[in-house]
């Protein structure tokens, strides 16, 4: 077959109408980011185009063959990050990740797009500034220039707009452009964006015919006298190499990473539990509560299951109660809330007295085990195992040790398993663990 027919001559949809105002400079982006892809010819099925919420968001229905994902406003380069680096660093990197995203939506998101910029994550955003919120009623943005006409602005912007390019220029990005959409050269900007090896970004000016042209006498030629005014420079800001953030982790040698005390033991037994479970360990704050409750569901992970996790505690951190709830399967996790615990482990009067408050306590049913810190009161149903968690292994190895029973109980782990994470975890109180795990007190109901 002539490869010269296989040339796709478009990556739009037969026919394309665009749903923009008339005039609308988002059409003659998008116009311009697909001649820019005509010119690359990358495989449509190489191509994630990632949209924000905005009149922008639209265009993911426009073109044809490419992957695409309409996100949450301001979100767009975060789910792109996400996109980037689990195609870069677990599978084939040949993904090309491109984000249309609006003024609005760049300032909203633009912690995630500063992010993007300091890791240099393979992707190419596009921002597309209008000056306004054209989708709700061109409301004023943080990228509105100054004296500029809003909805929300209707004597003259007053606050200074930020300089985007320029954030993301110092913040590591190594391709920043900033242009207008009047720029006979756009295409050509697009196309070196798309194909830069990391973050890219190429911010244009445009008009929003519909709000930002009547009350403030906009064209395409008064765009740059704009960026002038506000100090806004043109052209190319940053153009430098670097190396993209998953090409890092990749060459990243294996012991460079400090070795975490919540990963699992180096060889872990399968694990021989046959049905979900649920756990709900409380204890306080400062007594690594929720960190023994991941270093369980990493070593359940390592020996076979499927895990979730949910955390809670007081906004002061340090202080009151400290929780998680785990669920831990040979199967796939559907639901992940807990409307009768199977094991509730408690190892201080915060942690109890909160699962009280919480109705957890009242949720008990009689097979629930429930273990517990010997200072405290048990329950009225339920199979109870009381144990001198506190005074054997201190407080803050309490929540590990009731969680380690209660894996034993469980099936959750083996017993070989549970004796190497207890030796990982407990340290120098591992040898008063093994008086609370063999024998395991019999329950009293």
């Amino acid at each position: 077959m002539d490869t010269a027919s296989l040339r796709r001559t478009s990556y739009l949809v037969d026919n394309v109408r665009f749903p923009f105002c008339k005039g609308c400079s988002h059409t003659n982006i998008l116009r311009k980011l697909n001649d820019a892809l005509v010119e690359l010819q990358i495989p449509a099925e190489r191509l994630a185009l990632v949209t924000d919420i905005g009149c922008i968001g639209l265009a993911d229905g426009l073109f044809r063959d490419i992957h695409t994902v309409h996100t949450t406003h301001g979100r767009s380069t975060a789910f792109a990050c996400g996109i980037a680096l689990a195609d870069g660093i677990l599978a084939s990197g040949q993904l090309h990740i491109i984000v249309l995203i609006g003024d609005g939506g760049a300032m909203i998101g633009l912690q995630h797009l500063v992010h993007a910029a300091m890791l240099n994550v393979r992707m190419t955003v596009i921002i597309c500034n209008n000056f306004v919120y054209g989708m709700t009623g061109g409301q004023g943005s943080g990228l509105t220039p100054d004296c500029f006409i809003t909805a929300t602005t209707p004597r003259g912007n007053l606050v200074p707009p930020a300089d985007l390019g320029g954030i993301l220029k110092h913040s590591n990005a190594p391709f920043v452009v900033r242009t207008t959409v009047s720029d006979p050269g756009l295409t050509g900007t697009l196309k070196e964006a798309l194909a830069s090896p990391g973050f890219s970004a190429v911010e244009v000016l445009e008009l929003c015919t519909e709000y930002a042209v009547p009350k403030n006498e906009l064209t395409g030629r008064r765009l740059s006298e704009i960026a002038q005014e506000n100090g806004w420079e043109l052209g190319k800001l940053a153009h430098r190499e670097g190396i993209p953030f998953d090409q890092k982790v990749r060459q990243a040698p294996a012991g460079a990473a400090a070795e975490s005390p919540n990963e699992p033991p180096a060889r872990v037994e399968p694990s021989p539990l046959d049905r979900p479970v649920n756990l709900v360990i409380a204890g306080s704050a400062g007594e690594r509560v929720q960190s023994s409750a991941t270093a369980l569901g990493q070593a359940a992970a390592s020996a076979g299951c499927r895990v979730t996790q949910k955390n809670d505690n007081p906004v002061t951190q340090g202080s009151g109660f400290s929780l998680s709830e785990v669920w831990v399967s040979p199967y796939p996790i559907g639901f992940t809330g807990i409307e009768v615990p199977d094991v509730v482990v408690a190892t201080s009067e915060d942690g109890w007295n909160e699962l009280r408050r919480r109705g957890t306590v009242g949720s008990i049913g009689p097979d629930t085990i429930v273990i517990l810190d010997d200072t405290l009161t048990p329950p009225e149903r339920g199979s109870i195992v009381r144990l001198p968690l506190r005074k054997t292994v201190t407080g803050a190895n309490a929540a590990m040790a009731g969680a380690l029973i209660a894996a034993h109980r469980l099936d959750i782990l083996t017993e070989a398993t549970v004796r190497q994470l207890a030796a990982r975890r407990l340290g120098g109180s591992a040898p008063a663990f093994e008086r609370l795990l063999t024998p395991v007190p019999a329950p009293t109901s």
